[in-house]
């Protein structure tokens, strides 16, 4: 049984110039010893019977260890199971008491309670302690503020937490003291001590966003628990108390010093052995910083499943409920997409010319201050290769040849080979005629710039075009080099699917996401310019049967608008004219004229005679393909002057992808509960990293989903083909260079304002969109789709595919088709091997007629005028 008490002794405090208000300020330490004695002989009649009366009430019901359930975090995977993202209120993992070795367990009790397995629960001496100095701290405003907490305490703080909200249960008041006294009391009568430790170490928060021992082993080692070293543990057990005190990031000696009190008493205790107690005693305190996985992975990616899920389950339910996020995203090619962005803006942006220097530091004090700061923030660190660095232009030579650069209290070269790219920016001017040859045509001393360090003279620049053999000679040897840098300011976006799985592998919304978090591949409403032909032609050959094989007359259109008084003449990207092409060589070579032709004969076919009427039927066939923004209600939609979001865009070329088949795609593969239970799941057959129960599970689930057929199989693969023919033949050209089959189209807008290339292989379909976030300028009068996006499309699919090999687009078995030789003018029948082409059409709408020898009169299969 307790020992009652002793009576405090009478003594007398002091209040250094103030009298108290009211000559009965004792009552109120007197009243917390009196209440603490009454806990202390519990049961010894009506004072804990008052004292239960009047403080209990409401009092949370003691956890069911087994329906245990505090927050714990959720985490967000790739589809090859890397971690992604976190999110959650308190970073918490609940680990079996089992689990947590007991050397762990015996630190915390050698730091905290040395008593726990001994008391009843409450610490009746540091209670009435902690009490009596809140009150002298309250009345007189001076003095500490204390505990007295045991373990049990503690998760009876904890449990109050939970139930009343922390600024309730942390109150500093004699109440808040007896409610969590009263509530441990309850928890020792109900649970064992094992499984009191089993709520606490799941719920002690020890710092760097640590809720429990195991979140604390991955935050602080990136370790499970059970792997934790003796030094290890010490130091997690010695946080408790104040973890920002003790933090090893902060006050690392503080930390080491509370570590080798935790180890003493442990050694004292005889918990552990003396050469135990040395080894961890000549432990290094080595902690890692705080791992943002969310930034530092794929933000835009993750923050668009957070979105996601937020809106079908809660932002409670992602916060607190341990939700498993499994992703279709694939981690290789996801950083694949990422750097061919980077490495696309990076080119693009130096051909749009140099913006200036950071600024001009124009006095020598100024510059003398830069200096010591970068001194101080470098320290003894040594430039390297790869990284970028501010530095402070120095001494230029007499040639202009190169400049020194301070980067702290070391020296680089910057050769002009480095910045030939930095010309005053000109949108008008192609930028190779236009480079410059001398340091002093874009900086002089004083300036602030950022700069990379370089291995070697191959470095100085990563475009062909730059290069310049006499400036490469006069690059210094034996000097640490850097290149000219600055930030890009044109923005990019990359959305990669896998048609067949139906996975969203790979998505970049911006250079950025730090900067700016407007994710571009499913926020920005872009014009996709010409990568919406292959729409409008699909159109015509499903709709109206047309062929590839049909005439259309490339010449001169006028368009009057009364109601808007504009007159809209649309011109070929060469500005000229070529008469009679084919429907596929007026694709492939990304022709106006003919798809504004093509688009009014489907809307006077559509509205039968109506144009308005057969301009909202289109939209409606837009609509039905994928696109859920509207068509404008004009003919400059046939050029792409509607706008789209780009991940729509490529779930239309994957629904072409798929011979007309339209399907969802995924960006969340499956949801698991805490328990492991599955919320959802559209796991494909054949994902190579799913579980065999998943993708059996998945499989057939996706039998009820069997799609929609939005056009016929036959029109999917006509399409295809003529983009095909776009990179064969067309302004798709470069993409060649990825060595497999692709199949695609480029966009370029009025001014360059938009540039896009959306292309795919049998297994993977891309698109990339370039552009300013506000069109305050265009690209360039030379910036197109094949040259500013196609490259970031080519530099992903490279690696995306690399190893993989694709198939060549050929038809699939049912497919009705049969080809022909066709004359390029007449779309005849022809042997000509010259001036032909070699068509696909769907069975019945091939010509019969030949074509005419050369110098005879004949007649085409079609003519739109």
């Amino acid at each position: 049984m307790a020992q009652p008490v002793a009576p405090a002794p009478k003594t007398t405090l002091k209040l250094e110039g103030k009298r108290p208000t009211t000559g009965r300020w004792w009552r109120w330490p007197l009243r917390a010893l009196l209440v603490l004695s009454l806990l202390a002989v519990a049961g010894a009649g009506g004072g804990y019977a008052f004292v239960h009366w009047k403080y209990a009430d409401g009092l949370p019901a003691i956890p069911q260890v087994d329906a245990y359930r505090p927050p714990i975090l959720s985490e967000v995977y790739t589809v090859d199971g890397v971690l992604a993202g976190e999110f959650y209120n308190e970073r918490r993992k609940v680990v079996p008491y089992e689990r947590i070795p007991k050397r762990f367990v015996q630190a915390f009790i050698a730091a905290e309670d040395a008593d726990f397995f001994d008391h009843f629960g409450v610490d009746v001496l540091g209670t009435a302690r902690a009490a009596f100095k809140t009150a002298v701290k309250k009345l007189t405003g001076k003095g500490k503020v204390q505990g007295g907490s045991t373990i049990t305490q503690q998760t009876a703080k904890a449990v109050l937490i939970s139930a009343e909200g922390y600024k309730e249960s942390t109150a500093k008041t004699i109440k808040r003291k007896i409610r969590e006294a009263l509530l441990a009391r309850r928890l020792e009568s109900a649970l064992t001590k094992e499984q009191i430790l089993y709520l606490y170490l799941n719920n002690v928060y020890l710092g760097h966003h640590s809720y429990g021992v195991q979140s604390a082993a991955e935050n602080y080692f990136r370790k499970d628990v059970k792997d934790l070293s003796l030094a290890q543990m010490a130091l997690l057990a010695g946080l408790p108390q104040a973890p920002s005190a003790f933090s090893p990031f902060t006050k690392p000696e503080a930390a080491k010093k509370r570590r080798t009190y935790v180890l003493g008493q442990m050694l004292q205790k005889g918990m552990i052995a003396q050469a135990e107690y040395d080894e961890a005693m000549a432990a290094e305190v080595s902690v890692y910083p705080v791992e943002d996985v969310f930034h530092e992975f794929a933000p835009y990616f993750t923050e668009e499943v957070r979105r996601d899920v937020v809106e079908r389950y809660g932002n409670k339910v992602l916060l607190d409920d341990g939700l498993k996020i499994f992703t279709t995203m694939d981690s290789e090619k996801q950083r694949a997409a990422q750097d061919s962005v980077l490495f696309g803006l990076l080119k693009l942006d130096k051909r749009q010319g140099f913006r200036g220097p950071l600024t001009h530091l124009a006095t020598q004090a100024e510059r003398d201050a830069f200096l010591a700061q970068s001194k101080k923030v470098m320290g003894a660190e040594q430039i390297a290769a790869g990284r970028y660095y501010v530095g402070l232009v120095g001494k230029i030579s007499r040639d202009g040849l190169t400049a020194d650069v301070h980067v702290g209290a070391q020296v680089a070269k910057l050769p002009a080979l480095s910045l030939r790219w930095a010309r005053e920016l000109n949108s008008e001017k192609y930028y190779t005629g236009s480079l410059i040859n001398k340091v002093t045509d874009a900086l002089e001393e004083g300036d602030l710039v950022v700069v990379r360090a370089v291995d070697s003279i191959k470095d100085l620049t990563d475009d062909s075009e730059q290069k310049s053999d006499a400036l490469a000679k006069a690059v210094p040897s034996g000097e640490q080099l850097v290149r000219l840098e600055q930030e890009p300011e044109p923005q990019s976006a990359l959305v990669s699917i896998d048609p067949h799985r139906q996975y969203l592998v790979a998505m970049v919304g911006g250079y950025d996401f730090d900067a700016n978090e407007f994710n571009r591949a499913f926020q920005a409403c872009r014009q996709p310019g010409s990568s919406f032909k292959p729409i409008v032609y699909s159109g015509a050959l499903e709709l109206m049967k047309w062929t590839e094989g049909t005439v259309i007359v490339d010449s001169p259109l006028v368009y009057d608008d009364p109601e808007n008084q504009n007159r809209w003449k649309p011109e070929n990207y060469d500005e000229g004219f070529v008469g009679e092409v084919l429907l596929k060589h007026a694709l492939v070579n990304s022709m106006n004229i003919p798809a504004v032709k093509t688009f009014i004969a489907l809307a006077r076919f559509l509205g039968e005679k109506n144009e308005l009427v057969g301009i909202q039927k289109l939209g409606e066939y837009a609509k039905r393909l994928g696109f859920s923004t509207p068509l404008n209600p004009d003919y400059s939609a046939a050029l792409g002057s509607s706008c789209v979001y780009p991940y729509e865009l490529v779930q239309v070329y994957a629904t072409i992808n798929r011979l007309g088949l339209k399907k969802p795609t995924y960006f969340v593969r499956k949801i698991e509960d805490r328990f492991g239970r599955t919320l959802e799941d559209h796991t494909s057959f054949d994902d190579p990293f799913a579980s065999l129960q998943d993708r059996v599970a998945g499989g057939y689930a996706r039998m009820f989903e069997p799609g929609e057929q939005v056009m016929s199989r036959e029109t999917g693969f006509l399409v295809t083909d003529m983009m095909r023919g776009v990179v064969l033949n067309g302004t798709g050209g470069p993409a060649q260079k990825l060595g497999k089959p692709a199949a695609g189209k480029t966009g370029t807008t009025n001014d360059s304002f938009d540039t896009w290339f959306t292309a795919f292989t049998r297994d993977l379909v891309t698109t990339a969109w370039v552009g300013y976030d506000r069109n305050v300028h265009p690209l360039g009068k030379y910036e197109t789709g094949g040259r500013a996006a196609l490259p970031i499309w080519l530099n992903y699919m490279s690696k995306a595919l690399d190893g993989r090999s694709q198939p060549e687009f050929t038809p699939s078995a049912g497919l009705d088709l049969v080809t022909r030789r066709i004359d390029k003018k007449s779309g005849l029948v022809t042997s000509d091997t010259k001036n032909s082409m070699v068509l696909w059409f769907k069975r019945g709408t091939e010509p019969d007629d030949v074509a005419p020898e050369k110098g005879s009169v004949g007649t085409s299969q079609f003519i739109m005028q």
